[in-house]
């Protein structure tokens, strides 16, 4: 069986193929009424896990900017 994410990440490779407005339109009323937005999201103990272990980093300073990071990816990828 498809989990959730495969199931909108195929939904999505097809929604991209489609060009007629008016289907499109139509598949927007329909999802609208039903938005994600007024469901809770359930996170895996491992998420909240993640989620705490960054927030004990931000809190601690443990922190790099994006410029740093994507400098040290550079220098990685050239050690490829």
């Amino acid at each position: 069986m498809d989990t959730a994410d495969n199931i909108r990440n195929n939904i999505i490779d097809k929604l991209l193929t489609i060009s007629n407005k008016e289907y499109l339109t139509a598949l927007y009323k329909l999802i609208a009424k039903n938005s994600a937005e007024n469901d809770a999201i359930q996170l895996s103990e491992d998420q909240l896990l993640m989620l705490n272990m960054s927030e004990d980093d931000i809190k601690n300073n443990r922190i790099i900017s994006q410029e740093e990071l994507d400098k040290m990816d550079l220098e990685w990828l050239k050690g490829l």
